[in-house]
């Protein structure tokens, strides 16, 4: 992750366009990004040096005694404070430095938030494993200086990664590794010796562990952090590109998932349970509005179908992004989440907001009852995008009444330029955000198209005539009239020794999934992608999937009343957003398979094996069984895997529509 840091002796193990360095690694790359991880590591450092300096004038203030000399401390104490909270300050604002990583192309969209990389210190593995080895397997550890070497120089390449998928399969062939590592090296009852030691990615604070379990979280954490970057770097203004950008942020959010699922005990505040909640959710969110981009490239045709789509799903964007800053608002993550990632989070979850209520007014203001029109569905659509009307006011009747029309639209139009007017303030209050230049030009220029909207059919009794515009609310879930559902079947189990024998997806409703065929649920009727709607007569159509966990786990081994309901068009795809659960399992590799070619393996294995002994772990052997038994769980449905994918479907949600 440094680019100035070279591996100790590159060998030619991939020699493609010549190459000297092993695939998805360039430790001699000179682009911003790597400017920018060596500005990053050099922070570090120097935040490294004041912590210890800190600490070294908090132990001394303890032990003296001297009035002067205890003065003199406290004084030198405020000043390593001080100069430590402005080094943060600085790593805040690589944090916030987005530019770098967006795509060159891109001429008038919003900037998107990578993570950047964490940075880590030399790790000399050839002593300790020689001796273990001579002691533990009695074997001359000299014969396995070549392998020992591999695995070094693997892990000098995953600190400086390129940014695509040959990057993200370096650090995932490095994860691969360490399991067996860690298998054969590392006892769980004793020390090895070994300190591996990690920077903060968002403090700079450094944490060191002699086990490998910070080594593979950090790995972990650092592929995350890739695919956001991948993200970011993807051309917006295609199809294709923003069905990258969705589906690198599914991806990226499905690995944090997962390492917050996982290494729930990392000591590193990057990686803890609370901030990784929150950075799962900016992943999902910035998803999310790159779903509404990929509606809106095409253009936003004047239509009404067409407007109350595109102001659901605007509605849904500002929705998730309010929900990111009231996360980010939370004790204790406020503390450490840069202040300009909040700030972003809040302008743009006003922004979207104004969007969906212009979108609104235009529909309503335009589109006039004509002889021939649907109106039964466009009586649906417009209830649809209220979670109620206005008092006094009915669907068909206010689209009947032009003049209930248009006085609706003009209020929307209204809190359209509210909203605007306090994403212009927020951006205005952060100075990182004032300096991206790209981002006010997009702000005042959605907020002057609603000012000359509403100026255009302004009247002088509008201030008192005008409603209170409802909010939008963003597309319905699956529950949808245009689905057709088998009549409810009720399902009697028992979870036997606390396990279901099925696990959980879905948000709203919950679907059955990774039904085993011999369980209690499963002789009962219960079958894989059914819909649960209630349990024991509690209504589940709108629970959350932690939510139906807490409820079927309070029953323990008494008998479970469910009621599910299936599709009956058998086409229908599973819900977009998910999240993998399971009862009575330790977590595992057990969910989705990485997507590593056997031929690759087969290349990569006889170029970094030399011999085959216990010692050997990059065998073709033992390569297909990690291909086939290591797996990392997805929050969200799999697509199709199309050629030149990105490696590994850690995917969260389904681009071809909403996230709910």
């Amino acid at each position: 992750m440094t680019d100035a840091l070279l591996p100790a002796a590159p060998q030619p193990l991939e020699k493609e366009n010549d190459g000297y360095f092993r695939k998805g690694c360039n430790p001699l790359a000179q682009t911003g990004r790597s400017k920018l991880q060596n500005q990053r590591a050099a922070l570090n450092q120097q935040i490294l040096k004041a912590v210890r300096m800190r600490t070294g004038a908090e132990n001394l203030l303890k032990v003296a005694t001297n009035p002067k000399v205890r003065e003199q401390v406290r004084l030198e104490l405020s000043f390593v404070n001080s100069d430590l909270q402005m080094l943060k300050e600085e790593l805040e604002g690589l944090n916030i430095s987005v530019g770098v990583y967006q795509n060159t192309e891109e001429a008038f969209t919003i900037p998107l938030i990578p993570l950047g990389l964490k940075e880590t210190k030399d790790v000399d593995f050839s002593v300790v494993l020689k001796d273990f080895i001579l002691e533990h397997y009695s074997e001359d550890g000299y014969l396995y200086e070549d392998e020992i070497a591999d695995l070094m120089d693997l892990r000098q390449a995953c600190r400086t990664p390129s940014r695509d998928e040959a990057g993200v399969e370096l650090l995932m062939t490095y994860f691969i590794q360490l399991g067996f590592v860690e298998s054969r090296f590392f006892p769980p009852t004793r020390q090895m010796g070994l300190l591996f030691t990690w920077y903060d990615s968002l403090t700079g604070v450094p944490v060191s562990q002699q086990n490998l379990l910070l080594e593979k979280a950090s790995v972990l954490f650092n592929t995350g952090a890739l695919y956001t970057q991948i993200g970011t770097r993807c051309d917006r203004q295609t199809q294709a590109g923003l069905e990258n950008a969705i589906d690198a942020f599914q991806r990226a959010a499905g690995v944090l998932n997962y390492l917050k699922e996982t290494f729930t005990h990392t000591p590193s505040y990057d990686m803890s349970p609370a901030m990784l909640s929150v950075l799962v959710k900016m992943m999902l969110a910035q998803a999310q509005e790159s779903v509404f981009e990929k509606i809106s490239l095409p253009g936003i045709r004047n239509e009404f179908f067409m407007l109350v789509k595109v102001a659901q799903e605007a509605a849904k964007v500002g929705e998730v992004y309010q929900q990111l800053h009231a996360a980010m608002s939370q004790v204790p993550v406020k503390e450490n989440i840069p202040y300009s990632w909040a700030s972003l989070a809040c302008v743009k979850g006003h922004h979207y907001a104004a969007l969906a209520h212009y979108f609104t007014a235009i529909l309503l203001i335009d589109h006039q009852v004509k002889p021939g029109t649907d109106l039964d569905h466009q009586e649906k659509c417009l209830s649809q995008l209220y979670d109620r009307m206005p008092e006094g006011l009915t669907p068909l009747a206010t689209l009947k009444n032009d003049q209930q029309r248009r006085q609706l639209g003009k209020s929307h139009l209204r809190r359209a330029m509210t909203h605007h007017e306090e994403s212009v303030r927020e951006a205005s209050l952060c100075k990182k955000l004032r300096s991206i230049e790209v981002l006010q030009k997009v702000l005042c220029a959605a907020q002057e198209r609603s000012r000359l909207t509403y100026a255009q059919h302004q009247e002088d009794d509008d201030l008192l005539n005008l409603i209170d515009a409802p909010s939008v609310v963003g597309p319905l879930s699956v529950f949808s009239a245009n689905k057709r559902w088998t009549p409810p079947r009720s399902i009697r189990f028992t979870a036997e020794e606390g396990d279901l024998g099925f696990t959980l997806r879905g948000n709203a409703p919950v679907q059955v999934h990774f039904l085993d065929p011999y369980c209690s649920a499963s002789v009962a009727g219960a079958r894989e992608g059914d819909y649960i709607v209630s349990i024991q007569l509690v209504d589940c159509k709108w629970l959350t999937v932690s939510e139906v966990m807490k409820l079927l786990k309070s029953f323990g081994e008494d008998e479970i009343e469910m009621k599910v309901v299936s599709l009956l068009d058998s086409t229908s795809s599973m819900h977009n957003k998910s999240a993998t659960y399971s009862v009575g399992m330790q977590k595992t590799y057990s969910m989705i398979c990485l997507a590593i070619d056997d031929d690759d393996k087969t290349d990569k294995t006889k170029k970094i094996s030399k011999k085959l002994s216990f010692l050997s772990w990059g065998t073709n052997k033992n390569r297909q069984k990690s291909a086939s038994t290591l797996c990392l769980p997805s929050v969200g449905v799999a697509r199709p895997q199309v050629k030149k994918k990105l490696p590994s479907p850690f995917s969260l949600l389904n681009s071809d529509s909403s996230l709910y």
